[in-house]
């Protein structure tokens, strides 16, 4: 397993981010919508729930069927400020029975896990058969801006730069990692929320507000030097700023759903099993390997 985030530091930094998260929970509130809204397709009851992260906890309980939520947070003070049945556990070593869970839903967490595969596969084995995996993470494209300017502020402010922005996941990858832990019928796709500020300083805050701050364990230990943000800020507007001065900060949001394997659910056909022709269903006429299809 290849160790990219510092967990104890992300701990601390949502630790001491709980107090305010309201004045900075946006991203996660619009996320746990969409969540909701793809949970909403699904025409089956969960009455057990984990759920991971923030903003779950009120949209789960009011879904029908639901008769327990468990929300759990890697941070005490995050887990103190939801309440109830809310527990403090790391997603890395997942703290529930084999086959316990009707349904676990996560938003906005699991990026930051370092070993995601095991993750995946802990989630699985928690599930009951046909029980529900739904997750929201952040993928590759989040913070593209930001990333952008402040490498290139750093390279001409020092003569060097390190990571300034924790990376993110890769949407190719994570179906990968969803088939190799054994789900069955997994789904991935993304969409992108573009959110506009005054200034790039006032993103930084509510990355800072939200608990995700740089966390990687090759960041640089030095404070980010006040010249380096100074410019970071300039290039930011000379390249994306808005006619009316505003600067965008891309989201890049990953959906997976997978299911704990159940014989009802449907089996993928055998290769060479199929009764029909791809031609007939898309209306056209067959054309053989050797003979070149008119235009």
């Amino acid at each position: 397993m290849i160790t990219v985030f510092d967990r104890r530091l992300l701990r601390q930094r949502r630790d001491r981010a709980a107090r305010n998260i309201g004045q900075h929970d946006f991203l996660f509130e619009d996320v746990a919508d969409r969540l909701s809204e793809r949970l909403d397709l699904v025409k089956k009851e969960f009455p057990v729930v984990v759920a991971l992260g923030n903003s779950l906890e009120s949209r789960l309980h009011r879904r029908a069927g639901t008769a327990q939520v468990i929300s759990m947070d890697n941070s005490f003070e995050m887990a103190r400020q939801i309440g109830g049945s809310a527990i403090v556990a790391d997603e890395e070593f997942f703290p529930f029975q084999t086959a316990s869970l009707d349904a676990v839903v996560s938003n906005l967490n699991l990026h930051w896990v370092n070993d995601l595969p095991g993750a995946l596969v802990q989630i699985k084995q928690a599930l009951k058969p046909d029980g529900l995996f739904l997750a929201a993470l952040l993928g590759g494209e989040s913070l593209r801006e930001l990333r952008q300017c402040l490498m290139e502020a750093e390279l001409a402010v020092t003569g060097g730069a390190s990571p300034r922005v924790s990376p993110f996941a890769d949407a190719q990858a994570i179906g990968a990692l969803m088939q190799r832990a054994g789900f069955a019928l997994p789904v991935v796709d993304s969409d992108i929320i573009t959110v506009h500020y005054s200034h790039p300083l006032k993103l930084m805050q509510d990355l800072r507000g939200m608990g995700a701050s740089n966390a990687t364990l090759n960041r640089s230990m030095k404070p980010t030097r006040r010249s380096v943000l100074l410019e970071a800020s300039r290039l930011y507007h000379e390249k994306f700023a808005d006619a009316e001065g505003r600067v965008p900060a891309t989201f890049q949001v990953i959906y997976i759903i997978g299911w704990a394997p159940h014989a009802s659910q449907q089996k993928p056909l055998q290769p060479g099993s199929a009764k029909n022709k791809l031609a007939d269903a898309l209306k056209v006429a067959e054309v053989s390997a050797g003979e070149k299809a008119g235009l």
